[in-house]
Formats: structure tokens, sequence, C-alpha cells
């Protein structure tokens, strides 16, 4: 199978990029949910609203167990936290969310959930009514994603290699970008899905459509670089924009941001500065009509 190989550029991010109104209101540039941490991870689910806030959606709420509550609200004000019952995401966590979660756009789950949570998310992911959903870190389960399969809902799966593995099954690991592109999307199109594979090359791709992202540097091995990726997914998501469309969005920029953290300060950059650094990259992208 023959299959082009076309990289995210400048130009496609500004032909892509999200146009706002001058006349908007607010929640009608998206809304955002995270779902996520666990009793040991903070760091993850902040990461990813913080990157999901400074997408450009209006509002930003965080689910979390009630422990982690006090430290998120305190990390930043701008983001609307909503306390879990539990330190895990159970299915008393799921069905509590389900009843008092507010309406949203689009839903990431699983950055910084740890294990014993795949009760909660069947529960979560079986019930909830919004219909654009971002699988991420540990939510990306097998079981996880054939609830979504045939659901109805549009869905992005974001896995580094070792996580496409547990949900595929099939190891790309030491294959070229070609075998790995054509593993993404057949399994894209298998699946009705749109598949973000992190990497050096990152692969992007739905039934249709297979983009290639090469920003980026070796300092985003750091922690919180992938949660980081998935929240400004998310925040295109829910704005609207199509499944693959949004996940290559996201991924040049979130590997420009890494470039631009590289140059400023070496091998010696977090995951926050690497959010910190979107709007540098995304202000000259901004159009109102």
């Amino acid at each position: 199978m023959d299959i082009e190989l076309t990289y995210v550029d400048e130009d496609f991010i500004k032909k892509h990029f999200p146009v706002r109104k001058k006349a908007s209101h607010k929640g009608e540039n998206g809304r955002v949910l995270v779902v996520g941490g666990s009793w040991i991870y903070h760091g993850a689910p902040y990461i990813a609203s913080l990157a999901a806030l400074i997408s450009g959606v209006d509002l930003v709420y965080v689910a979390v167990p009630k422990p982690l509550v006090s430290t998120i609200r305190c990390l930043n004000p701008n983001l609307i936290v909503i306390p879990l019952p539990d330190y895990k995401f159970t299915k008393g966590s799921a069905r509590r969310l389900i009843k008092i979660m507010p309406e949203v756009d689009a839903v990431l789950i699983g950055n910084g959930m740890g294990k014993g949570i795949a009760d909660g998310l069947k529960v979560f992911l079986k019930e909830t009514t919004v219909k654009r959903v971002i699988l991420d870190a540990d939510a990306l389960l097998p079981d996880s994603l054939s609830i979504l399969v045939g659901s109805g809902k549009e869905f992005i799966l974001t896995p580094h290699e070792g996580e496409f593995k547990r949900i595929s099954g099939i190891e790309v690991e030491g294959k070229s970008t070609e075998e790995k592109a054509k593993i993404v999307k057949s399994f894209a199109k298998e699946k009705g899905a749109t598949v973000l594979l992190k990497g050096v090359i990152d692969i992007i791709s739905d039934s249709d459509e297979l983009f290639l992202n090469s920003t980026g540097n070796a300092g985003m091995t750091v922690g919180g670089t992938g949660d980081a990726l998935a929240g400004l997914t998310a925040g295109f998501f829910s704005k609207g924009v199509k499944a693959v469309v949004a996940s290559a969005l996201a991924a040049f920029i979130n590997g420009a941001a890494g470039d631009v953290a590289l140059s400023e300060k070496g091998l010696h950059f977090t995951a926050t500065d690497l959010v910190n650094f979107y709007p540098k990259i995304m202000k000259k992208f901004d159009r109102l009509i």
C-alpha cells in the first residue's frame, strides 16, 4: 500500500487555525472538561488543563479526586475544579461526575489516573453524552476503546508507542516512519478513530487523512509534555475543529513551543515552561471576523 507522507507546516496552521468572532460570548469558543489525577499524580491533569486553557477556549473544568482539589485551585484560579469522591477514578466517581458535570464541548480523560480505573472508565464512557472524547495516558485501554467504537462519538487517541501497542497489540518501535504511518492509518480506519501517535515524528491519521509532524526536540522527554499535547488537542477539538486537524494543529504547536523553550532554556525546561510558550507560537495565527 502506497502512502503519501504530508508534513504539517505553518501554511497548514494558517489555513486551519480557528477563527474567533469579534462578537462572540463566553462559552462560544470552546468548553473543555479534563478528567484525571490520583492520590499520587496532580501535575498531569493540571498541565493538560492549563494547555487547554491557553489554547484559547473559554472555560476549562478539571475533575480530580478530592485530595487534589485545593492544590489545583491554588495553582491556577482560572480553572474550575470539580471534586471527585475517591482517591482514584472508581465507578462511584464516574457516576458522581455524570450527575454534576457541566455542559462541555469535549472531554479529555486519563491524565495521571494511574491503575485500577478500568471500571470507572467504562461507566463514564458509556454514560457521558459528550460527543467529542480524547483518551490519553492511563485511559488508553482496550476496553475503553471498545466502548467508543461504534458509539456515535468522535474520538481521538493520543498514545506513545508503548500505549499504542497496549491498545492495538501491534509493535511499532523500530519501524520506519512510513511503516508506522501505514499501521496507524489502518488502525484508525478499523476503529473509526483519530490517532495521534507521539514520537520523534508524530503521526496523525483518521480513516481518510494522514499528517506527520516534525517539530519538537529531545528536551520534550521531560514529564508532562504529553499531557500538554493532549490538553492542547482537546482545546482545538472543543472548538469544533475536525479531529484529525485538531490533532495536527496541536502536535505542530506543542513541538514548536518546545523548540522555543530549547532555544531559550536549553535542555532545562519543564512542561509548564512549554505551555507558557504556546502564545508565542499561536498569536501570529490569531484571526477575528
